[in-house]
């Protein structure tokens, strides 16, 4: 019996990529003196987020910093100054960047079936968002589409003092439960689904038929990996577990 379910967030219930993919095209293209194609710009973006995503998320910097860091080596690509100052480097953040992105969030269309469905089973779990994100951000998707109420803790690396696949076993603390009662659903079969396992959780792969990082085809997984084409099948599956 699943006493509680965690949901990751970006690629799960909200479509990060397209939204950074939208952003970052807009400020590419307002840009006369890139010095490569959009796409290649893009890409690089994209790898610059990753590269300093996870020195916030090991304790290197902080959120801000981050996306500090990722602007002083994306400006010379766009053939910008990099300004010296944090507070310049902010200003350009939010106005360039951040209020694109946030206007270009969409949740999946899975996503609040399967909460409604999830309330409607005979003994439905406990839920629980489990992300590597910012909190105010994360917190912020959720609530522009409504979801906030469904789950009874939005855990974060500010709150457990981890990151994922670390945070497992403190999120499991956190909300209470055994990590045999646990399960974990997320879009990224390594972090989501294998480490989960390895936490002693039940990891199950949402599969939207693309993978999170590289944008080309799904990876492929073995045969026990438990997986799932649509959040909407998630009631069914965990109903005949408890069976």
């Amino acid at each position: 019996m699943a006493d509680v379910v965690f949901f990751d967030l970006d690629g799960t219930l909200v479509d990060h990529r397209s939204a950074v993919w939208e952003a970052i095209g807009q400020v590419v293209r307002a840009s006369p003196n890139a010095t490569a194609p959009p796409e290649e710009l893009a890409t690089s973006w994209w790898m610059l987020e990753a590269r300093h995503m996870r020195e916030y998320l090991t304790g290197q910097c902080s959120f801000a910093e981050h996306h500090r860091r990722r602007v002083r080596s994306f400006l010379p690509m766009l053939g910008e100054p990099v300004p010296e100052s944090p507070d310049l480097l902010d200003a350009w953040i939010a106005e360039r960047y951040l209020a694109v992105f946030e206007e270009s969030w969409r949740c999946y269309p899975d996503v609040q079936p399967c909460l409604e469905n999830l309330k409607r089973l005979p003994r439905w779990p406990r839920l629980a968002v489990l992300t590597n994100g910012d909190p105010g951000q994360q917190r912020a998707k959720l609530a522009r589409f409504g979801f906030l109420e469904y789950f009874e803790a939005v855990l974060t690396p500010t709150e457990l003092g981890a990151a994922k696949p670390v945070a497992y076993a403190t999120a499991c603390r956190w909300m209470r439960t055994d990590p045999a009662q646990a399960v974990n659903v997320g879009d990224m079969l390594g972090s989501d689904v294998n480490a989960a396992a390895l936490a002693g959780l039940t990891g199950i792969w949402l599969d939207r038929g693309v993978d999170f990082v590289t944008g080309g085809p799904s990876p492929t997984a073995d045969e026990t990996v438990l997986r799932i084409e649509r959040l909407t099948d998630l009631p069914d599956h965990l109903s005949r577990a408890n069976a």
